[in-house]
C-alpha cells in the first residue's frame, strides 16, 4: 500500500479483539476518516438511501461523498458517529447499500474503514490494505467484560452470537469465510498487546 497515494485500510476483526478501536487509532495517526457498518447501516436508514438513490448521488458528482457530508451537515460529526433508527431495509438491502457507498467514500478520500465485508468490496481496490484482528478467546471474554460491565457467561454470549452472525453474513454475501487468511495482507493476534502497539505495528508495515 502507497499512502502517498489514495488509499484504502479495511479491518476484519473478532469481537472482543480491540479491533475497531485499533482501526480508530490508525486512522487517527494517519490522519484519514474512520468508518464502520453500523455508521453506513445508520446513515442509509437515517436518510431513506436506497441503493438506487445512492448510484444517482454517485452520479451526479464526482466527489459525492464530500457533497453528501456537506449537505447533511456530517463533516465535523461522522466519524464515530451512530444513529439509532429502526431497521429498514433487508440484509441484502444492507449489503449491496453499504458496498456502494464505501465504494464512493473510497473515491472521494483515503480512509479506515471496520467491517465485515471490507476485504470482499476492495478486492479489487489498487491501493489497498487488508487486515484480520484476532485475540485468544480468553483475551476476548476479559476484554468484553470490562468494557461493557457484564459478566462472563453474558461475555461469551456475546462473542458467540457476533462470531455466528459475522461469519453467516461473510459466507451468504461474499461466498467466502473471514478466517481465510488468504483475503489479508496482514493477520494479526493481539495475543497481550495493546490497542496501541498493534496501531503503531500497522502503521510500521506501511513505512509511516
Amino acid at each position: 500500500m502507497n499512502k502517498n497515494e489514495k488509499f484504502v485500510i479495511t479491518i476484519n476483526r473478532e469481537a472482543g479483539s480491540g479491533g475497531r478501536t485499533v482501526g480508530e487509532k490508525v486512522a487517527k495517526k494517519l490522519g484519514v476518516p474512520f468508518y464502520d457498518k453500523a455508521l453506513i447501516q445508520a446513515l442509509m436508514e437515517k436518510y431513506h438511501l436506497s441503493v438506487e438513490e445512492i448510484e444517482s448521488l454517485k452520479g451526479r458528482k464526482h466527489d459525492w461523498w464530500s457533497e453528501f457530508k456537506r449537505v447533511v451537515g456530517l463533516e465535523h460529526t461522522i466519524t464515530g458517529s451512530v444513529i439509532d433508527d429502526p431497521d429498514m431495509y433487508s440484509p441484502a438491502d444492507i449489503f449491496k447499500g453499504e458496498l456502494e457507498i464505501l465504494k464512493g467514500i473510497a473515491e472521494s478520500e483515503s480512509c479506515v474503514i471496520a467491517g465485515r465485508s471490507g476485504f470482499f468490496v476492495f478486492e479489487d481496490h489498487p491501493n489497498h490494505l487488508s487486515i484480520l484482528i484476532t485475540a485468544p478467546y480468553e483475551q476476548r471474554i476479559q476484554r468484553l467484560m470490562a468494557k461493557k460491565g457484564i459478566t462472563e457467561e453474558e461475555a461469551k454470549k456475546v462473542i458467540r452470537e457476533i462470531d455466528t452472525t459475522r461469519e453467516n453474513y461473510i459466507k451468504k454475501f461474499t461466498g467466502s469465510t473471514r478466517y481465510d487468511t488468504r483475503n489479508y495482507d496482514l493477520v494479526i493476534n493481539m495475543n497481550g498487546r495493546s490497542e496501541d502497539v498493534i496501531a503503531d505495528m500497522i502503521l510500521m508495515y506501511i513505512g509511516e
